[in-house]
């Protein structure tokens, strides 16, 4: 239950995080325009950038969305040469994903304006500070942690 004596400190915090996430994509959102792409088609980029040879069912785990989702904007991504579907070698049901040369470039872009804003504020409060914000948004992701080595999700 609510404690409703700290709605206006709670409805502050929604407007602070709605404001905070709106400039974190604000640039971001600019650079796929241009390209005829949208937060969907970075947040795929970014997954595989951290993630190569990712097999679909992996993608879709992590990105907790279903394979009639995923299938449109990856389409797109592999019209415009941004990432390369190959076949499993033990497998070829499965095709295993990872970013074209041009797609690593382009995700560098997209996520680097937004590292270099959060290294700018995480340079500012101190890694004691840093590490409650990480705690934070753990705590509001619904998403399990993933381990970065994850590599080859089936």
């Amino acid at each position: 239950m609510i404690d409703l004596s700290r709605e206006a400190q709670l409805d502050e915090a929604l407007e602070l995080f709605h404001f905070a996430f709106r400039a974190i994509v604000a640039r971001p959102d600019q650079m796929l325009a241009r390209r005829g792409l949208s937060r969907v088609h970075h947040r795929i980029l970014y997954f595989l950038h951290r993630n190569p040879d990712i097999s679909v069912n992996g993608l879709i785990e992590i990105l907790g969305i279903s394979k009639q989702a995923l299938n449109e904007p990856l389409h797109v991504l592999l019209a415009k040469k941004l990432v390369l579907a190959s076949p499993d070698i033990e497998d070829r049901r499965i095709h295993r994903l990872s970013l074209t040369h041009a797609g690593r470039q382009f995700e560098g872009k997209l996520s680097g304006d937004q590292r270099a804003r959060f290294a700018g504020v995480f340079a500012q409060l101190g890694p004691a500070k840093e590490s409650i914000w990480r705690e934070l948004m753990r705590l509001l992701s619904d998403a399990p942690s993933i381990p970065h080595s994850e590599k080859r999700g089936t």
